[in-house]
């Protein structure tokens, strides 16, 4: 679904479930064109430099009028997108879920000022909110009906009131680093009554510590995605009913299963190999003793090169066809580090690989801060020189021979 040229298409009749092009009043008078195709059920929305991301451009300041997706459904006659996404700053579409239920919502808020929202008589059936590093913050009065939330980002710009979500996932951002400081969850008020808990994190990056959860007197359902520290405090979580420990590299510090009486169901999918073993071990004594009634699996176990290879490098999310030319200079980088005998020798391999990227396209902020991030991992690798390489000294010879 991509945004085209405005045509002369009439504007859409009262119901309208066929694929095709319609110009709709999104921002002003016939202001946009949209495309429907086949068997997709997904919207976006948000400023041009999403690029192809966004399937409707508006600026972030844009007021947008979100009736204008009230004639269209789904062929089996459901509203029609079932899935939204918008980045900017109207919340309008709140009170327009008063009338026309959500089935799904992402919103990356762009806010210039503190704001607050009442969504109590939104219906919203999942709530996703995506908070970037900087901007103002957000206050957002719950739906009273039945839904799901989940917040990601920079949890200190958010904060919450009213009905408590059926289920909280969060996300928070966290450093790429996995030796510095464990990351601490901040205050998240009356969301922490929530029974349902899933806390996400990259699995080699900085651990977040499971102290937070002494804040969540409720929990009777927890799924963990990443690294993690204080696993021992989990223990204290004796209400736990299911537990899901998925992305793990470092289960050492993880209580025994027999530790919470009423678990019934139990995952741990890609995990380190030992902790893994042990889990297995635990499970099958378990069941001799209590059958589980739910659904439990220990799969995937992962010794310590599988998670350098899958995570270690921070190109994992680019194209395959950018993420091939990256490995390939790191390769020739750390080939070079390890025979380097001089700050010369490492200033040289390091700026080689800058260099490797200055001819390529799709090189944008991310990509740069990735980069950036290879050549500190660069500067932490074996060589022969007899005085370290700082991040400083690393960050200056990047900063000196990119281009991007």
């Amino acid at each position: 679904m991509t945004e085209v040229p405005n045509d002369n298409h009439a504007s859409p009749p009262s119901s309208i479930r066929e694929d095709g092009r319609y110009t709709i009043d999104l921002t002003g008078s016939r202001s946009h064109t949209l495309v429907r195709q086949p068997g997709v059920g997904s919207l976006s929305i948000g400023p041009s430099d999403l690029g192809k991301k966004a399937d409707l451009h508006v600026p972030p300041d844009a007021i947008i009028d979100w009736t204008v997706f009230n004639p269209f459904a789904t062929p089996a006659g459901s509203p029609w997108p079932r899935f939204l996404h918008y980045t900017g700053s109207d919340a309008g579409f709140f009170n327009w879920a008063q009338t026309r239920p959500i089935e799904e919502m992402t919103w990356a808020p762009v806010l210039s000022a503190d704001t607050v929202v009442d969504a109590s008589e939104s219906i919203i059936h999942s709530l996703h909110i995506g908070l970037g590093q900087s901007g103002a913050r957000l206050s957002l009065k719950l739906p009273k009906s039945s839904f799901r939330l989940s917040v990601s980002g920079d949890l200190s710009r958010f904060s919450a009131t009213g009905d408590i979500p059926s289920s909280l996932a969060v996300a928070p951002r966290t450093s790429r680093r996995k030796s510095d400081p464990s990351f601490v969850l901040p205050d998240l008020g009356e969301l922490h009554q929530v029974s349902s808990l899933t806390l996400q994190n990259t699995p080699l990056g900085q651990p977040i510590s499971l102290k937070c959860l002494d804040r969540f007197p409720n929990l009777d359902s927890l799924s963990l995605w990443g690294n993690f520290c204080d696993l021992e405090s989990l223990a204290r979580h004796a209400r736990l009913t299911n537990l899901e420990l998925r992305f793990m590299p470092d289960l050492e510090d993880l209580p025994a299963l027999d530790v919470w009486p009423l678990l019934d169901g139990f995952i741990a999918y890609n995990v380190e190999e030992a902790g893994g073993k042990r889990l297995r071990q635990q499970m099958k004594a378990r069941a001799k003793t209590r059958p589980w009634a739910g659904y439990v699996s220990v799969s995937q176990l992962r010794k310590p090169e599988w998670w350098m290879t899958e995570y270690g490098r921070p190109f994992s999310s680019w194209p395959k066809r950018l993420a091939k030319i990256a490995n390939e200079a790191y390769d020739a980088a750390l080939a070079a580090l390890v025979q380097a005998r001089s700050l010369a020798d490492a200033e040289a391999a390091i700026t080689a690989f800058t260099v490797r990227f200055n001819t390529l396209k799709g090189i944008e902020t991310t990509e740069r801060e990735d980069l950036g991030e290879a050549v500190w991992q660069l500067s932490q690798s074996e060589h022969r020189i007899d005085q370290p390489i700082t991040e400083e000294m690393a960050q200056g010879w990047f900063d000196a021979a990119r281009e991007y």
